[in-house]
C-alpha cells in the first residue's frame, strides 16, 4: 500500500479491527485517552536494510517523535506503551548502538512518559548475531536479549502481578515442604514464620524467558496454504499476553501500530480485549486474518518445561496462565497501587519482604 492513502479497514472481529495503512493516521483519528495499552515491537534500527522496514540509526529518533506524540495523546492517564526494542551494533565495528537508550530518554525527557519499569525478553533459541563478531572472530558473546521498556504517563499505571505469577522454585518448594530453621537474618530480623506462607505461587523477575521457535506454528501453516510470506520478525504470542494480562481488564482497549501478523490482536481477542492493529504491508495483514478463523485456542502451544541451565532455570512466563481464573477476573487497582492495600494477601511489611527476598536468593544461590 502506498503511504499517504488513507487507512482501509482490512478485518474484524468480535473485539477487533485490522486496518491496512498508516497507523498516524489510525492513532490521529482517535479521541484522546481511550487506549488503555500500546504494546508493540517497531522496526528496529538495524544496520540492514529489512523488508519489513526498518530505519537507520541516525534517523531513527526523528522518524519516531510521530508515533510518541499520538501514543501520548491517546493513552489513557493511567494506561501503559510497552515497546519491544531490540539492540543494534554499530556498522563495521564490534560495539553497541545507543540507539535504544536515546529513545527511552526522549521519551521520558521530551514527551513526560515514565519508565514504569525495564524487561529483558530472553531468548535462549536466538541465531548467534552478529556471526563477524560472535562465530568468526569470537571476541563477543551471542546477543539472546531484547529489552521491553514499560512506560507510562502517570507513575502509577493500572496493573497487577498476581496475573503473572509463576511456579514456585524447587528451593521454594522444599522450604515450604521442610519449614525455614529460626534464624536471625544479618539485618536483624527473625523472618522464621514467613517461609511457612504458601501464596500457591511466586511474584516473576522482569527477566522473560521465551523461546521463539515453533511459536507461530498455526500461523505459519495459513501463509503456506493461502502461498503468502509470513512476516520474518514475530514476536511469540506469551510475550504480549503477559503485559496484556499484566495491564488492562477484559474490555480495555489495546494498539499495535506495527502490527505485522497482528499477534498481539490475536492475544487481545481470545483475552476478552478490544484491540486496534495496524500494518502497512498488505501480505502480512493477509496473514493475519488466519489467526482469528475460528479461533477457540491459542495458535501457539503453552510451553511446559523451564527454560535455561543447570545453573539457573527460568520458567515460562505462561505456566501458571488460565489455572487461576479469579486471578484475571479480579480487576486492576483504580490507583495505580498509589495506595496501600490491606488484602490478607500482604502479610509482610516492607522491611520484612525484602527480608524474606534475600533468604530466597540466599536458598537458590547455593
Amino acid at each position: 500500500m502506498m503511504l499517504g492513502q488513507p487507512p482501509e479497514l482490512f478485518h474484524r472481529t468480535a473485539l477487533g479491527r485490522m486496518y491496512l495503512g498508516d497507523s498516524l493516521e489510525v492513532m490521529n483519528a482517535r479521541k484522546p485517552a481511550t487506549v488503555s495499552l500500546v504494546m508493540t515491537s517497531p522496526p528496529f534500527a538495524l544496520t540492514r536494510k529489512k523488508d519489513y522496514g526498518n530505519e537507520q540509526e541516525d534517523d531513527y529518533l526523528q522518524w519516531f517523535r510521530s508515533f510518541a506524540e499520538q501514543f501520548h495523546r491517546i493513552l489513557k492517564d493511567d494506561g501503559s506503551l510497552v515497546i519491544d526494542l531490540g539492540g543494534a551494533w554499530k556498522p563495521g565495528m564490534p560495539v553497541r548502538s545507543l540507539y535504544h537508550f536515546k529513545l527511552l530518554i526522549m521519551l521520558c525527557e521530551e514527551y513526560g512518559f515514565h519508565l514504569a519499569q525495564e524487561f529483558y525478553w530472553w531468548n535462549p533459541s536466538k541465531l548467534p548475531t552478529p556471526a563477524e563478531w560472535v562465530n568468526v572472530r569470537r571476541i563477543r558473546v551471542k546477543d539472546g536479549v531484547n529489552t521491553v521498556w514499560w512506560l507510562s504517563k502517570t507513575p502509577w499505571p493500572r496493573a497487577s502481578n498476581r496475573r503473572v505469577l509463576q511456579p514456585y522454585s524447587d528451593s521454594m518448594r522444599t522450604l515450604l515442604r521442610d519449614g525455614y530453621k529460626p534464624m536471625l537474618r544479618p539485618s536483624g530480623h527473625d523472618i522464621s514464620n514467613k517461609f511457612s506462607i504458601d501464596n500457591g505461587a511466586a511474584i516473576p523477575p522482569n527477566l522473560i524467558a521465551i523461546p521463539n521457535t515453533e511459536s507461530n506454528s498455526g500461523y505459519l501453516r495459513y501463509c503456506k496454504q493461502i502461498g503468502i510470506k509470513a512476516h520474518p520478525a514475530r514476536f511469540p504470542a506469551a510475550l504480549p499476553e503477559y503485559f496484556v494480562r499484566m495491564l488492562t481488564d477484559p474490555g480495555d482497549l489495546v494498539l499495535d501500530p506495527f502490527a505485522g501478523s497482528c499477534v498481539t490482536g490475536e492475544v487481545a481477542e481470545r483475552l476478552g480485549r478490544k484491540w486496534v492493529c495496524v500494518d502497512t504491508v498488505e501480505p502480512y495483514l493477509r496473514g493475519a486474518r488466519g489467526r482469528f478463523e475460528g479461533m477457540k485456542e491459542p495458535t501457539e502451544p503453552r510451553a511446559s518445561k523451564k527454560v535455561g541451565s543447570a545453573y539457573y532455570r527460568i520458567p515460562h512466563p505462561g505456566l501458571l496462565w488460565n489455572r487461576h481464573p479469579g486471578h484475571d477476573e479480579e480487576p486492576l487497582p483504580e490507583d495505580g497501587g498509589r495506595r496501600r492495600a490491606t488484602s490478607p494477601d500482604l502479610r509482610l511489611s516492607r522491611r520484612h519482604a525484602s527480608s524474606e527476598v534475600g533468604a530466597v536468593n540466599d536458598l537458590t544461590s547455593r
